[in-house]
């Protein structure tokens, strides 16, 4: 079947995704428990951890439709060059970040000739940090989907994967940070239980992304075929 992606705006339902995540994994928690793990095995290899979420949220895709999965399929590394890519990326950013942090400190610590602390460092560094925590979270909010466009569907090119999430996400910016928060909160009353519930807890974030993004993927593709048919049935 030829399926295309037309990207659009998202109709984003935050508490179907939550709803969805819950129920598939009080359905299934057992595999989704023992994929969780072999998850969090993977990402301990160097520059493997984007690749291991990629890899489980196409092992619960699985799941979901039915289709035959083995928790050992998030052993994968077929998708392992778009995630090092990303992963260079965000790593380049981080420095272009840090760097004028650096340089402020250098040459107000220069100027100071002390070791107290210069007023003009703050003065610089406050704005700063809150500017670049907006763009973070910009930034961040604008990826929401690139993820699942290189494991779902396979879109290698770190480029046009992220064109597409920024079409994907117009409008939704504020709906996904929500949805972020609310399931980051639900997934931290692990802590409650000492800890130990957190293994029982975090397994829900997948679950909940999952829906989240099969179901943004579907409202982008195109099935040429479907197409087809129903034009010929007018």
């Amino acid at each position: 079947m030829n399926v295309n992606l037309t990207p659009k705006p998202i109709n984003f339902k935050l508490g179907e995704y939550i709803n969805r995540g819950f129920e598939f994994l009080k359905k299934d928690f057992g595999n989704i428990f023992v994929a969780f793990l072999v998850c969090i095995v993977m990402s301990i290899i160097p520059f493997c951890g984007m690749l291991a979420m990629g890899n489980l949220y196409k092992y619960l895709q699985k799941l979901n439709r039915k289709q035959p999965a083995s928790p050992g399929d998030i052993f994968d590394f077929k998708d392992f060059m778009p995630y090092f890519i990303l992963q260079l990326i965000i790593f380049g950013a981080v420095l272009i970040v840090y760097i004028p942090l650096i340089i402020v400190l250098a040459l107000t610590g220069a100027f100071s000739g002390n070791d107290d602390p210069n007023p003009m460092a703050g003065f610089f560094m406050f704005p700063y940090l809150f500017v670049v925590m907006i763009a973070i979270y910009y930034f961040a909010l604008k990826a929401f989907y690139i993820v699942p466009l290189i494991s779902l569907k396979g879109i290698k090119d770190i480029k046009t994967a992220w064109n597409i999430s920024k079409v994907m996400t117009k409008g939704n910016l504020i709906s996904i940070l929500l949805f972020a928060f609310v399931v980051g909160l639900l997934a931290q009353i692990g802590i409650l239980a000492c800890g130990i519930g957190l293994f029982l807890t975090i397994p829900f974030v997948y679950t909940a992304n999952y829906f989240a993004y099969e179901d943004a993927i579907q409202q982008i593709e195109f099935d040429e075929i479907t197409e087809i048919g129903s034009k010929n049935e007018f």
